[in-house]
């Protein structure tokens, strides 16, 4: 089987974001960049399928900055066997990062038999890209996958639903599976995997290469700011019982015109 696996760098959760001074984006020089927690599972995931069907091959795509391979090397260094960077700015749009994975697939030389993705990206949180992907491919696809059984040409997966309910759904492959926590436990890069992931294959693309331009992108970003800073908490001296109800109306009436919780 030919396994592909989309993946994304997102900033360290630790990482203290800051706004450009043009407002564009966010300052990206000084942020420590991870593999998006929903891709671990997909990659994880690819490796399972792999190690049930021998002769599979995962290829691991990403579009993004090439300043840092931290996502790629890391899922070579989980057992991937190459992978494809398609050097663009962190900034691009959900249809332009799906227009550039589909054509780096084609560039692979390989035609995909399952595509697996994280569910979102803990950045952005647009939960676009793998739809947008299928629908370019026209090929089915599965979001919030929990659960996941397959051959080399059909699968059946389970998918969460609001109520913590599941469905599931049974899906001829070629398709696409968007990953969610709880399809699997993600292992961790071995000393000599990550040895390994430095000589495996990491081919660079650029965007013209996969014929993508700023004519694709349907949606720009502007104005990053901060949110504001939580004003200081305010106290209140209920010691002396004479003053206790009013201070309780007082405190009341702040819920309810300034806090606007009640």
């Amino acid at each position: 089987m030919n396994i592909f696996v989309c993946v994304k760098q997102v900033p360290d959760t630790e990482t203290k974001i800051v706004p450009t001074a043009d407002a564009m984006f966010i300052e990206t020089s000084s942020i420590k960049w991870i593999m998006n927690p929903y891709d671990e599972f997909a990659v994880e995931q690819a490796l399972l399928i792999q190690a049930a069907h021998t002769g599979s091959t995962v290829t691991v795509l990403r579009v993004g900055s090439s300043k840092d391979t931290e996502a790629l090397r890391t899922a070579m260094a989980m057992g991937a066997d190459e992978a494809f960077l398609v050097e663009a700015q962190d900034n691009l749009d959900s249809y332009s990062i799906a227009k550039a994975l589909k054509a780096a697939i084609a560039k692979s030389g390989k035609n995909p038999d399952i595509i697996l993705t994280g569910k979102q990206a803990i950045d952005d949180d647009c939960l676009q890209v793998p739809q947008i992907l299928a629908t370019m491919l026209d090929i089915p696809s599965v979001s919030v996958v929990v659960g996941y059984e397959g051959s080399a040409s059909e699968a059946t997966v389970k998918r969460e639903v609001e109520g913590g309910a599941l469905e599931v759904y049974g899906v001829k492959l070629p398709a696409l599976i968007a990953c969610n926590k709880g399809i699997n436990t993600p292992r961790y890069a071995s000393l000599p995997g990550i040895m390994k992931a430095k000589k495996k294959p990491l081919t660079t693309l650029s965007l013209a290469d996969v014929g993508v331009s700023d004519a694709d992108r349907r949606v720009k970003y502007s104005n990053f700011q901060l949110p504001p800073e939580k004003p200081p908490g305010k106290k209140f001296d209920a010691t002396d019982s004479t003053k206790q109800a009013g201070l309780v109306k007082e405190v009341v009436g702040l819920l309810r015109t300034e806090a606007k919780v009640i």
